[in-house]
């Protein structure tokens, strides 16, 4: 029962330091627009642990619409030379920065933590499906490197953030899927 209540409370803390993540104060969103690596991953959902092995760095093109919400179009080349694609359109909030859309069943709260737009972007999102909440980290590079010193300062966030350092993963580079 201790232990119960013991990790009952580590997670409740991890979802009220998320809940305080703000994004960039002066978040220009074309300044994302174009091409991003996904070279970081950080997360708290079971499914993780099973799939991280096989979890490969993937390619994500964000583009502005003229009402300020943001297509994110995404894909991974998958070990069989198949692609993996997904697309949502993150409607933007009143706050800037901060974007809500659904996918797979999740509403999705993503904010774009802290971006340097012609190097990296590092976005939180706290997902909601159900009463389950999980929170996913990622760290995105214009180029397929980043530096360690980003790279560290991606792992140490994602800790502040409640997630464990066995579920902080730094993906292996892969080929890009073609053009769809």
């Amino acid at each position: 029962m201790t232990l119960l209540l013991a990790v009952l409370a580590a997670v409740l803390g991890s979802l009220t330091v998320s809940s305080e993540v703000v994004p960039q104060a002066d978040f220009n969103i074309q300044g994302v627009a174009g091409k991003w690596y996904l070279i970081g991953f950080a997360t708290n959902a079971e499914w993780f642990l099973n799939h991280r092995a096989s979890m490969k760095m993937g390619m994500a093109m964000l583009t502005p619409t003229a009402d300020g919400d943001l297509e994110i179009s995404y894909a991974s080349l998958k070990s069989d030379g198949s692609c993996w694609r997904m697309n949502n359109l993150a409607k933007k909030t009143d706050v800037p920065g901060k974007f809500m859309y659904t996918s797979w069943g999740s509403i999705n709260d993503m904010r774009m933590v802290d971006v340097k737009y012609d190097e990296y972007a590092l976005t939180h999102t706290i997902k909601k499906k159900g009463s389950v909440l999980t929170v996913v980290n990622k760290l995105y590079g214009r180029g397929v490197d980043l530096s360690a010193d980003l790279m560290e300062k991606f792992r140490q966030f994602s800790l502040k953030t409640g997630i464990q350092p066995e579920n902080i993963a730094f993906l292996p580079k892969n080929e890009e899927c073609p053009a769809a």
